[in-house]
């Protein structure tokens, strides 16, 4: 039987024999379930194909348009006669359009050229076109000109003066010195009277050039000054013009969720996060296909989201890899729209290191030698408390000390130093800061890459949209570079030594995936490569002075994968 919903996709293929969910997919950490692949490849075969729009995602060679991949979601879906099928939906706008015959629409359409937001937009277009004639016309680099010179020619006026002066006055104190023994009193002292005079009358021209010189810069300052003030007065009207646009766009913008509540994006992040929206709030594929269900009578079963395309230049995107959905942008208002649904439970509210033994391989009066195993917390996290530190601050409740030196991500593995004492971690912590410890990482590669040896550098951000997710970025990065060494290929996987210059978040993660660094993801990275068994990154071995012995010292760890 088929629906009168539009948008609403059936299945290509039979999935009579495929078990439903018991619950919805938690958005931000999940394995898609079998319907949702079979929906994201159907929607993948309809990109393959499809004639209904030019896009460059980048994946044909020498087609024209700047190269833009995107991300896609699906929402596995019943209608209200029981029959099961998908909506499909795309991330923000494309191939500049927010209307496709394939794709729910948008929540609110921007690019409506009959909207308030076009028109609007225009407008605070032209605005920066006027700006930007104004700061760039020849009028505003002349008076700007006329004033340095104004200011450079009345201040030689007044030093001329200044030193016409200086020179009259040591005239009169050579007068008042010669004539004193020569000239009867009377005489000296009309001589005197008229020096006064003389000094009196040099202040009172230097005073009149004085106030000539400052009419004529603030005449040069007046006209370069009724421009700048054309400038600001433009800059105030676009602040005003944008912020009144940004609330009316707001104002388009409210959520439904299972319970039929509507609740309006300005309150959700208030209520939340205590922020406004960021840009483009609303605009992911997620909230798209939850508000299109919930508007179409349409009972949500489970979502997937996937990336098409070529990677962008800052983050790691892979071509039909499965992302979950972004914190920044989502995670308020998916908060809100899942109310009424029965969600998976949230994996990062979980204690994954709740029946894991902390192996100690080396421990002295000074430091203890700990390997961490995967997924298990270096410090104790928001919501989950069971750490290392937490482990070994249980088992020696007397030290007062810092205890970790170095951490490393929960999902690796391998060597992490603890302090037993404060002069112990200030000791060691100095060699991190000077880089002088010697680490060696080991990872397995989802791939093969072509050279043997070399060296990484990328820096590195935080996803300010997604955290913890982080971006290469050369403008607000900080340095971060990573030596490696490929030790074999393992037939279609690579197994290779990291040796880190820095240590920043990640490093070694996105390094590893990102097209600028070795295109090839770690095997089981759910952030930047595909979930798997475990993340295939174990820190193997470590060298560094003792704080005591002041002798290096050496931990090795096999690689347990």
């Amino acid at each position: 039987m088929s629906t009168s919903v539009p948008y609403f996709h059936h299945f290509q293929k039979d999935t009579t024999g495929i078990e439903r969910p018991v619950r919805f997919t938690f958005p931000f950490c999940y394995d898609p379930h079998e319907l949702s692949i079979l929906a994201a490849e159907q929607v993948q075969t309809y990109l393959a194909g499809q004639n209904d729009f030019i896009h460059n995602f980048g994946l044909m060679d020498g087609q024209e348009g700047l190269v833009i991949g995107k991300m896609f979601g699906v929402l596995v879906v019943q209608d209200q006669e029981g029959n099961l099928g998908f909506l499909a939906a795309v991330s923000g706008k494309m191939a500049g359009s927010n209307k496709h015959r394939y794709f729910v629409p948008p929540i609110f359409d921007m690019l409506d050229p009959e909207g308030f937001f076009l028109r609007e937009e225009e407008h605070i277009n032209q605005i920066n076109r006027n700006i930007e004639l104004l700061q760039k016309s020849a009028e505003l680099k002349e008076l700007r000109e006329n004033l340095v010179q104004c200011k450079k020619h009345e201040e030689q006026i007044l030093s001329e003066r200044r030193k016409l002066h200086k020179k009259n006055k040591a005239e009169r104190k050579e007068r008042r010195i010669a004539q004193q023994p020569c000239l009867p009193e009377q005489a000296y002292q009309e001589l005197l009277e008229d020096l006064i005079k003389q000094s009196y009358r040099d202040q009172h021209h230097y005073d009149v050039q004085k106030e000539k010189s400052t009419q004529q810069i603030k005449l040069a300052e007046d006209a370069l000054n009724h421009i700048l003030d054309q400038i600001e007065e433009l800059k105030s009207e676009r602040r005003t013009r944008s912020s009144n646009l940004q609330n009316q766009l707001f104002d388009q913008y409210h959520f439904l969720n299972a319970r039929k509540e509507s609740k309006s994006v300005l309150a959700i992040f208030t209520e939340s996060k205590n922020i406004q929206p960021p840009a483009g709030a609303g605009e992911c594929a997620a909230p798209k296909l939850l508000q299109y269900a919930f508007n179409h009578q349409l009972t949500p079963i489970c979502m997937a989201e996937f990336w098409w395309g070529s990677s962008p230049n800052l983050e790691v995107r892979k071509h039909k890899n499965y992302y979950p959905a972004c914190r920044g942008k989502c995670e308020p208002i998916l908060g809100h729209m899942l109310l009424g649904l029965n969600v998976d439970d949230n994996p990062m509210l979980e204690n994954p290191a709740a029946d894991k033994e902390l192996e100690i391989i080396f421990e002295d009066e000074a430091i203890i030698v700990v390997n961490k195993p995967a997924e298990f917390l270096s410090v104790p996290g928001i919501n989950v408390k069971d750490s290392v530190q937490t482990r070994i601050q249980n088992r020696y409740p007397e030290m007062d000390s810092p205890l970790i030196i170095h951490r490393l991500d929960m999902s690796t593995s391998g060597i992490l130093v603890l302090a037993k004492s404060k002069d112990a971690h200030q000791f060691i912590q100095d060699q991190f800061i000077k880089h002088t410890v010697k680490k060696r990482y080991t990872a397995l590669l989802d791939g093969l890459i072509s050279g043997k040896e070399g060296l990484i550098d990328l820096p590195l951000r935080v996803d300010l949209d997604d955290r913890p997710r982080q971006v290469v970025c050369y403008e607000h990065g900080k340095p971060a570079q990573t030596k490696y060494k490929v030790v074999s290929i393992e037939g279609k996987n690579t197994r290779i030594h990291f040796f880190p210059l820095t240590g920043r978040t990640h490093q070694l993660r996105v390094h590893s995936a990102h097209q600028k660094g070795l295109n090839c993801a770690i095997i089981g990275d759910d952030l930047y490569g595909k979930r798997a068994d475990r993340l295939h990154l174990h820190a193997a071995f470590i060298q560094f002075v003792h704080p005591l012995t002041k002798s290096l010292v050496q931990f090795e760890v096999k690689d347990p994968f």
